[in-house]
């Protein structure tokens, strides 16, 4: 199946072809899979239509997604409320926040990589110790150069498709 340019494995289970995207480890995966309310047993060819527009749409904008429905958990011990009563809204007690949604700053794929890119270009502007590293292609985080800096050369070469 393709999903916005990247292939997703049709046997694997979702939450792992997630991790095909640029960007989507296997927390971001699960909360994927939680937000567009997909199973974590659910293999990729057994998604129904409404569940890949929903990912379709949710990966191509974060942003402008709704956002999640909070739920406060129910204290141990809690008994619903017969159904013949309302339901009251939930509440949040004073001073408590809701939570921040995560995923809606979510940067995948293409943006990704131009960030990383333009970080690097801004640590080579200004002159500092990792933009140096980065310029002559050596380990950047501390790594020792005697005998495995060859890795580093091949791994640093990122903004050289300007």
């Amino acid at each position: 199946m393709q999903l916005l340019g990247v292939r997703l494995p049709d046997n694997h289970f979702v939450k792992h072809a997630l991790k095909q995207f640029y960007g989507i480890g296997d927390k971001t995966a699960l909360r994927l899979c939680a937000r567009v309310q997909i199973h974590e047993r659910c293999r990729v060819r057994h998604l129904n239509q409404s569940q890949v527009t929903a990912l379709t749409a949710f990966l191509s904008s974060p942003a402008n997604s709704p956002p999640v429905a909070v739920q406060p958990l129910a204290p141990p011990n809690y008994v619903p409320p017969p159904l013949s009563q309302p339901v009251p809204p939930p509440t949040l007690r004073e001073g408590e926040k809701l939570p921040a949604d995560t995923l809606r700053e979510i940067k995948i794929e293409s943006d990704l990589r131009r960030q990383m890119r333009e970080n690097i270009a801004h640590q080579r502007n200004i002159g500092s110790y990792v933009g140096r590293r980065h310029a002559m292609h050596l380990p950047v985080r501390g790594q020792r150069t005697r005998s495995n800096a060859q890795t580093a050369r091949k791994l640093n070469r990122v903004e050289r498709y300007n």
